[in-house]
C-alpha cells in the first residue's frame, strides 16, 4: 500500500490530474457542433476538490478556468450536502447563480463520489453561440436588463442520479434560433464530464482515496507558498493608478502589497450601465489572472495560489453588477481592468510588463438566412490582434490577448463553408500605429462578404478611441474598429452595435490595433525598417517621419 504522504506518488497524482483536464477539454473540442468551441476553444476544463477549489485546468481561455471554481460556490449555496448525489450533473449559465460571466457561456459541473463519498469535482464551460434573448447571437449593447438576453439556468441539475431531467433539455432546445447546434454543444459537454469522472475514479482505485485526497491538498499547499514566496519579493507598499477609457469614463484601481496579502480596490468607479458589466466574481477572475501573470506565471493556478489576494468591489458598479442588470458585454469591462492592472503595475513596476496591447475581446457576431439553405446561421467571432513590444523584442502579430488566452481565429475555410460569407481579405493591419526601436505586434484586416440579404452584424469592441500606449519613447499603437462597406459606397464605423443590418455584397471590415512600441523610432535598426517596409507594415514616407 502506498504511503498517504509519499512525494513521488503525490507527483504523479498531480501531474495525472493536469493529464485528465487536458482530456476532457480534447473530447469536449472534437465531439462539439460549433466552430466557436471546436476552432477558436472557446471553453475551458478543470478537475477541482471536493470542496469546489481548482485543483487542475486544462487548455483554453484563462479567464473561464476561474470561473469554474465559482460556479461550484453557487451550487454548494443553492443544494445542500446531502442534495449532492452521484449521478447529478449540473448547468448554469446565470451570472446569478455561479454563472460568473454571461448568458451565452454554459457552465457544466459533475461531482465525483467514490464508495458513496465525495471527492472530486469535474466542470467545463463554453460558449454557445445563441440561447435566446432579443437578438440572434444572445449578446446586445442595448441591453439593460438580464431577462433580455436569454435563457437563465439558475445552477439546476441537468442529470439527478443518473437520470436525465429532460424538461430541462426541452426548455433549452426551444430557446434557442440553433437547437441542432446547441443540442450537439450540451451534449460534447457531458461527454467531456463523463471522461474526467472516469479517470478520476481510475486514479482513485489506483492509488487509494485517501492519497489521491492528499495529493489534492499538497498541490494546493504548493500553490499557497508559491504566491507568498513571490509577494515577498515585491516592494511592499500602497500604489495607485487611473485610466481613461474610450467612452470617458475614468477607471481606478487601488494596490496594497504586504508580505501576506495582494489587495486589490475598485470601489471608486462608474457605476453599472448598459451591458457592460461584470459580476463580482468575473472581477475577481480578470484580477487573479494579472496577480499570476505579475508574480508568479509558472506557478499552478489552482485554489491555493490564489489564497494571498484579496478583491475589494462595491456593489452597483461596473465591476460588482447587482440583479437584473445586464453582462452580454462582460468581457470588455473585465478585459479592460485586466489590462489596467498590468498597466498600473508597470507604471510602478518598469520593466515587468511591455507596452500595451489592442486588449479587447472585439466580439463580432454575423448571421442570418444562408445564402445556400436558407438556415439560420449565427457566427460569433472574438478577434486577434497586435501585442506590445518589449526590451529587445518586437510585439506577436494576430494574437489573442493574455486574458483570452490559448485560443485561436476562425480560420478563413471553415467560415466559408459553415457560414454564410466570403472572406475576401484576411492579412495584417497595415495602419501606422507602434513604432518603436522594437514595433508593436500588428493587429489584423480581415473584410468579410455578406452572401444573402437581411443578414445582421453585432460588435463589441474597445479601445476604439484610446490606442495601446508606447513604452520608453515608443510610439502608442492603433485602435479597434468595424467598418461596413456598403454597396453604394457608403462606410459605417462602428465599436458598439447591435442588429446592423447588412444585405448581399456589403463588406465588414474587422480592423484591429497594433501594439505600442517600445524605445525611440529613431533607433530602430536599419535593416528591421527594410524589412517592415518589404512586408508592408510600413511606408516609405511613415519610415521618414518616424525612424529618420
Amino acid at each position: 500500500m502506498t504511503e498517504p504522504h509519499d512525494p513521488v506518488t503525490f507527483d504523479i497524482i498531480q501531474n495525472a490530474l493536469e493529464a485528465v483536464a487536458d482530456e476532457m477539454f480534447v473530447a469536449q473540442r472534437k465531439t462539439s457542433m460549433s466552430a466557436i468551441i471546436y476552432e477558436v476553444l472557446d471553453l475551458s476544463t478543470s478537475v477541482l476538490d471536493k470542496d469546489g477549489q481548482i485543483a487542475a485546468s486544462g487548455a483554453g481561455i484563462p479567464a473561464f478556468i476561474g470561473v469554474l471554481d465559482k460556479a461550484i460556490a453557487g451550487i454548494f449555496k443553492k443544494f445542500k450536502p446531502e442534495d449532492i448525489r452521484p449521478g447529478d450533473l449540473f448547468a448554469s449559465n446565470d451570472p446569478y447563480f455561479g454563472g460568473v460571466t454571461h448568458l451565452n457561456d454554459m457552465v457544466l459541473a459533475a461531482p465525483v463520489f467514490h464508495d458513496g463519498k465525495l471527492i472530486a469535482w469535474v466542470a467545463n464551460i463554453a460558449h454557445w453561440n445563441d440561447v435566446g434573448g432579443n437578438v440572434p447571437g444572445s449578446m446586445s449593447s442595448d441591453a439593460t436588463e438580464i431577462f433580455q438576453e436569454g435563457i437563465r439556468i439558475p445552477a439546476v441539475k441537468l442529470f439527478e442520479e443518473g437520470r436525465a431531467n429532460q424538461a430541462v433539455f426541452d426548455i433549452l432546445y426551444v430557446n434557442t434560433r440553433l437547437p441542432d447546434f446547441l443540442r450537439g454543444d450540451l451534449w460534447a459537454g457531458i461527454a467531456g464530464l463523463r471522461i474526467g469522472e472516469r479517470r478520476i475514479l481510475e486514479l482513485v482505485v489506483k492509488y487509494g482515496a485517501a492519497t489521491f485526497e492528499a495529493a489534492v491538498a499538497d498541490f494546493m499547499a504548493f500553490g499557497a507558498r508559491r504566491a507568498r514566496a513571490a509577494l515577498k519579493r515585491i516592494p511592499a507598499g500602497t500604489y495607485t493608478f487611473e485610466e481613461e477609457q474610450d467612452t470617458g469614463a475614468i477607471h481606478k484601481v487601488v494596490l496594497t502589497i504586504t508580505d501576506e496579502e495582494f489587495i486589490v480596490d475598485l470601489r471608486d468607479n462608474p457605476a453599472q450601465k448598459g451591458s457592460s458589466n461584470s459580476s463580482r466574481e468575473g472581477t475577481e477572475i480578470a484580477v487573479q489572472l494579472a496577480f499570476k501573470s505579475f508574480t508568479d506565471p509558472e506557478a499552478p493556478g489552482n485554489g491555493g495560489f490564489f489564497q494571498p489576494l484579496k478583491v475589494v468591489t462595491k456593489p452597483g458598479t461596473i465591476f460588482h453588477v447587482e440583479a437584473p442588470g445586464a453582462l452580454g458585454y462582460y468581457s470588455e469591462v473585465e478585459i479592460r481592468l485586466f489590462d489596467m492592472l498590468l498597466r498600473a503595475l508597470s507604471s510602478h513596476f518598469p520593466g515587468v510588463v511591455p507596452a500595451g496591447n489592442f486588449a479587447s475581446i472585439c466580439g463580432t457576431v454575423v448571421g442570418g438566412p444562408h445564402p445556400v439553405t436558407g438556415r439560420h446561421y449565427t457566427i460569433v467571432e472574438p478577434q486577434v490582434g497586435g501585442w506590445g513590444a518589449w526590451e529587445g523584442c518586437d510585439g506577436n502579430s494576430g494574437q489573442f490577448s493574455g486574458f483570452h488566452g490559448e485560443t485561436f481565429n476562425c480560420p478563413a475555410e471553415i467560415a466559408e463553408a459553415r457560414y454564410g460569407l466570403s472572406v475576401d481579405q484576411a492579412m495584417l493591419n497595415a495602419e501606422p500605429g507602434g513604432e518603436g526601436q522594437w514595433r508593436g505586434g500588428k493587429g489584423i484586416d480581415v473584410h468579410y462578404r455578406v452572401l444573402a440579404d437581411n443578414n445582421f452584424l453585432s460588435v463589441g469592441y474597445t479601445r476604439t478611441r484610446i490606442p495601446p500606449w508606447g513604452v520608453a519613447g515608443g510610439l502608442d499603437g492603433s485602435v479597434n474598429y468595424v467598418e461596413v462597406r456598403r454597396t453604394d459606397g457608403t462606410r459605417e464605423r462602428l465599436s458598439f452595435a447591435t442588429n446592423v443590418v447588412v444585405n448581399t455584397g456589403d463588406v465588414i471590415r474587422v480592423v484591429t490595433g497594433n501594439g505600442g512600441g517600445f524605445g525611440d523610432p529613431k533607433l530602430r535598426a536599419p535593416e528591421a525598417v527594410a524589412e517592415d517596409i518589404k512586408n508592408g507594415y510600413l511606408t516609405e514616407e511613415r519610415a521618414q517621419a518616424v525612424h529618420r
